[in-house]
């Protein structure tokens, strides 16, 4: 449970994303309500995998994007999450030396989401640890990229970020769970403003990892697109966004968790936890401009429809699901449906004052709920 005290609650004052729909957040947002399919096909030279189709992110080169100075072992996930911040502290400027965003120091904090980091790093040197001439015959340049939190830690190098770092994982929850995590080092008074989203790469060793949690999964919906991205924004005091020019494009009024032995529990434990959250911010189901849900395949979606159905009665707010168009980002996909929120309010598709909620359901029994008021 956490709830912004009253008169204080924090804002999100930019954003961006580096998704299937482009590198910038201009791109996203123009695309959003497109209508295209998540996936495209994939170059079977190219990648070994279950899958004939999924959301990459178009001409993402780390080295063209990023230079080649210090990008020799970079992995996927980590190139992302660095490409993203750059983008949200340079305000997508693409000229050299650009300033960044006023207020943000080096002082800022990082609250990163991710699934395991890269899985495809552990697999491989993992690989390369049994399959070289002894074992410890590794390239050691990559063992960094094994740890959850390389993308965080890298992204705070890069961008002189030297205030509180962190790396949650959670499932489709992560970045929700970030947000929290962000909520609680402001209360506290570790770090005024903070970076908080959440990254999940493509790669060959996620999709056969999903393919066979699939195969395990009665009720799953095997048709699912896997996608891939990284959607960051910034959350600080109004007065800050204010101080420095910025216009607070959403309140964070309040967030709210539980956790399910299984799909059918999770329809329950979600229900509560909307109503909870409405019943403490004040906001009644009929005053909802929107609901971004996660979009999730198989029975963990089919739980999550039905206890909006549950907690929201006879109320339909329109419906947003970045997932028709990014796909299934896994750890970054509610970083996603926020973005989308965000991305519906600069095209005053959600009016300044309304109220947007975000929920989502996982697998392993986490689910998640918060509430955006667009400024």
């Amino acid at each position: 449970m956490v709830n912004a005290p009253g008169g204080a609650a924090p804002v999100i004052s930019a954003w961006t994303a580096v998704s299937p729909l482009g590198l910038r957040a201009a791109d996203f947002t123009a695309a959003l309500r497109s209508g295209r399919a998540a996936g495209r096909p994939l170059d079977p030279e190219e990648w070994s995998v279950p899958f004939r189709e999924a959301g990459l992110v178009p001409d993402f080169h780390i080295r063209q994007i990023l230079g080649r100075k210090g990008t020799r072992s970079m992995d996927r996930a980590t190139g992302l999450a660095v490409t993203a911040i750059r983008h949200l502290l340079t305000g997508e400027r693409e000229d050299e030396g650009a300033e960044r965003l006023p207020g943000v120091g080096e002082e800022t904090g990082l609250a990163l989401g991710t699934s395991t980091g890269s899985a495809q790093s552990i697999m491989d040197f993992t690989r390369d640890s049994l399959v070289g001439k002894k074992p410890f015959y590794v390239d050691p340049a990559r063992f960094p990229n094994t740890v959850m939190n390389c993308a965080a830690g890298q992204s705070a190098i890069w961008h002189g970020l030297r205030g509180p770092n962190t790396t949650i994982a959670g499932g489709r929850a992560t970045a929700l769970l970030a947000l929290r995590y962000a909520m609680r080092l402001q209360r506290a008074g570790r770090a005024q403003a903070v970076l908080c989203g959440a990254v999940e790469e493509f790669s060959s060793a996620r999709a056969w990892l999903e393919w066979h949690a699939r195969a395990d999964e009665e009720s799953a919906d095997s048709a699912a697109v896997l996608g891939e991205g990284a959607a960051v924004w910034l959350l600080e005091p109004d007065a800050s966004a204010r101080e420095h020019g910025r216009k607070g494009l959403a309140e964070v009024l309040g967030l709210e968790f539980g956790c399910a032995a299984d799909a059918k529990q999770a329809r329950t434990v979600l229900a509560e936890a909307i109503g909870r959250l409405l019943d403490r911010t004040g906001v009644t189901p009929g005053e909802l401009s929107a609901v971004a849900d996660s979009g999730a395949p198989g029975a963990e979606g089919e739980a999550e429809r039905a206890a909006l159905a549950d907690a929201l009665g006879g109320a339909e707010p329109p419906r947003i699901t970045a997932a028709d168009t990014v796909g299934d980002t896994c750890a970054a996909a509610a970083a996603f449906q926020i973005a989308a929120v965000l991305a519906m309010a600069e095209r005053k598709e959600i009016a300044s004052g309304n109220t947007a909620l975000v929920t989502t359901v996982d697998r392993d029994g986490v689910v998640g709920a918060a509430l955006l008021r667009i400024r």
